[in-house]
């Protein structure tokens, strides 16, 4: 017996509907993307932008000063820590093959070909840092984005009670609420984490006389957000060059890391982000490799961010569910 399989107009329409969604989605890609940095930048913003604004200062007024301190400390900090680090890191490149040659003369990596591999490590710092600024226009998008979400997030309910009407737009006002507490508040303690441990690592490996400290700070703020695994990853390089040096000093700086990490763990990680509900690390360890299979390193940044939105979305739509 032969069954005929009836397919409606209106799933047919659906289905055209949901590629069409699809393929725009694809193609305005880039837009969706600069979208989400600022928001995300919104999001860290907009409690320093209500503080001023508790000082009578308007609104707009404390939106330029919060983007005009972020500018002249972000130009700052480049202008002096870029030069350096091209330096340090070209010259910690071409080094390391010697380093973990003479450490471990028993093994055999051919070091040539490590060499050729790393060597261009300060150049490819250069290009990153030159293709981040390069495009000027995605830069000045990103903020002048961010800068519209500040001034309107007010007018957001009454834009959505006319698409939605007023019961809709509450939760999902409830919802877009939750969202940036949350992810402003992970974005500006992971920030402030990474600078500290940085700091304290710059600081640390400065006082032992360690070479490359700088590029070596910078790796052991940046591993920061990689759960367990990031701080000690971050201390091998370190080690294995303290360790051409002498074993005692190696031992040091070794000593230097675990106490640096007890107090990240003990003082540091309760103070900064205790407002901060964080990403399991398994699950933050699993995104980050998503996020770079998918995106390259943008993916890895913006990876945690997502999930913290998407946990945030569903966790809040459950609790309206139940209170249905």
């Amino acid at each position: 017996m032969i069954s005929k399989i009836e397919i409606s107009y209106k799933t047919i329409i659906f289905t055209l509907i949901l590629i069409i969604t699809l393929w725009l989605l694809y193609q305005i890609k880039e837009i969706i993307f600069l979208v989400f940095v600022a928001f995300i930048l919104m999001s860290a913003f907009k409690p320093w932008v209500d503080y001023l604004r508790r000082f009578k200062i308007p609104k707009l007024l404390s939106v330029l000063i919060i983007y005009l301190v972020v500018i002249a400390v972000v130009g700052f900090a480049g202008s002096s820590i870029i030069p350096p680090l091209i330096v340090q890191s070209t010259h910690l490149g071409e080094s390391l093959p010697k380093y973990i040659s003479s450490t471990f003369p028993f093994a055999k990596l051919d070091f040539q070909m490590v060499l050729q591999q790393i060597a261009p490590l300060g150049q490819n710092v250069l290009n990153i840092t030159l293709g981040i600024f390069s495009n000027i226009i995605a830069f000045f998008t990103v903020l002048v984005i961010s800068f519209y979400l500040i001034i309107e997030r007010e007018h957001f309910g009454s834009h959505l009670s006319g698409l939605i009407g007023e019961k809709g737009a509450t939760r999902v006002m409830i919802i877009i609420h939750k969202v940036e507490d949350r992810l402003g508040a992970w974005v500006r303690g992971e920030a402030a984490l990474m600078i500290t441990i940085g700091i304290f690592t710059f600081i640390g490996l400065t006082i032992l006389g360690l070479p490359y400290v700088l590029p070596l700070a910078i790796i052991a703020g940046i591993l920061e957000i990689v759960p367990t695994i990031g701080p000690i990853i971050s201390a091998i390089p370190a080690i294995l060059i303290a360790l051409t040096i002498s074993p005692i000093l190696a031992l040091t700086t070794g000593a230097l890391y675990f106490i640096i990490q007890q107090l990240e763990n003990q003082v540091i990680v309760p103070i900064v982000m205790k407002r901060v509900v964080g990403v399991p690390p398994l699950i933050t360890l699993i995104a980050l490799l998503i996020g770079g299979k998918l995106a390259g390193v943008t993916g890895a940044i913006l990876a945690i961010p997502i999930v913290l939105m998407i946990e945030t979305v569903i966790s809040e739509y459950l609790k309206i569910k139940e209170v249905k």
